[in-house]
Formats: C-alpha cells, structure tokens, sequence
C-alpha cells in the first residue's frame, strides 16, 4: 500500500491560532506529511494567543516545530509567502488535500476570486482546479452576506466549508476539550483516525 499523499496546512490570521497548531499536532502524529505555510498575520495571532515564540524564516520554523512535536524533520516542510518553486504551487505535484484553519473571511474572499498573489491562495486555487478536498475552517461571527456569499461560491465549487462552530455535547470541561472537538471534524473531512471527542451516540459503546 502505498503512503498517503502529504496535506497540505495553511494557518491565516483569524483568532483560533490553536486549532491549526492542534490539527499540525495530530497530523504529525498520525505521521502523515505536512506542508506548512504561515501568513504573517498567522505568526503575530499564534503569539498573542498561544505562548510559542515562532522564528521567523520558514527553515526556522520548520526545525522550531520538528524539535516542538517530536517528529522527523523530512515529515514537515514549512514554505515561504512567495515559494513558488513549492510543490504545492503546481497541480502537478502530488497533494492529498489542503486546509486553510483558522480561515480569515479575506482569505476566503481572495480564494472565492480566483486570486493567487500569495503562495497560499495559489495552493488553495490549485486545489480547486484540480478536483482536491479542500477545507475552510472560518473563524468569523457574525457573518455578513459577503461572507455567506463568498462561502457558497466555493462550496458550489467543491471546497467544504467547517466553520470552527464547537458543540457542547460532549461536555468539554476545557479550552482544549473545544479545539479538539474541531480539529476531530477536520480530521473526519481528511479520513484521518482520531479519537479526540466521543462519537455522538456511541459514548457508552
């Protein structure tokens, strides 16, 4: 059997820094093969919210984040606002899926237009045109009828829209508890095996 393919990771500058830093976490445990891309504004929310202290050039962070989880540096490649020679900037290049977690509605926008002026919105284009699941983790409320606008657009274009919407049935009794309950949907959208929250009905089982 063949490895699965990489997936690839975009962090944007949305409140919720944690559930893409969780969602890399159980990736990398999972050893499935990251591809990392962090905007900028990413990197200031994941300060203000979380207490890493990111570097700043992609090698850094790559090595800050393979020594961080414990995982073989080859498994994680971190990549640059304007890396176009990246694999993820051709359809070409073989990917199993992306996710953009947390989402910014801009991000969302630009990604519902068609434009590819960063390495991101490139990937996320690509993953589109050639028929890839992609995901959006929205972390916005509320949304206005742009927002929704914008949302349709895409998901009538193959993309699945998760907001980071947490339910409380399985009674989460921390922070963490929350972002695991999304990060465990992302991970159902990949067909990743996780067992971060109980399964509606299944509790007892």
């Amino acid at each position: 059997m063949s490895d699965p393919l990489p997936i690839a990771l975009a962090m944007t500058g949305a409140s919720g820094a944690r559930y893409g830093l969780r969602l890399l976490e159980c990736l990398l445990r999972q050893q499935r093969t990251v591809y990392l891309m962090l905007s900028k504004p990413a990197q200031v929310v994941i300060g203000m919210e979380t207490d890493l202290a990111l570097p700043g050039r992609p090698a850094d962070i790559r090595r800050f984040l393979a020594e961080y989880y414990g995982c073989p540096a080859e498994q994680l490649q971190v990549y640059g606002k304007e890396e176009w020679t990246s694999p993820l900037a051709s359809g070409s290049a073989p990917l199993g899926a992306m996710v953009v977690c947390p989402c910014t509605t801009g991000t969302l926008a630009a990604i519902a237009s068609g434009i590819s002026d960063s390495l991101i919105l490139r990937a996320a284009d690509v993953a589109l045109k050639e028929g890839r699941r992609l995901i959006l983790v929205i972390r916005e409320t509320p949304f206005s009828i742009t927002h929704l606008e914008n949302m349709l657009k895409l998901a009538r274009s193959g993309a699945i829209i998760l907001p980071a919407n947490p339910g409380f049935y399985h009674r989460p009794e921390s922070v963490g508890d929350i972002v695991d309950f999304i990060v465990s949907r992302v991970l159902d959208q990949l067909g990743v095996p996780n067992h971060l929250v109980p399964r509606w009905g299944l509790a007892d089982h």
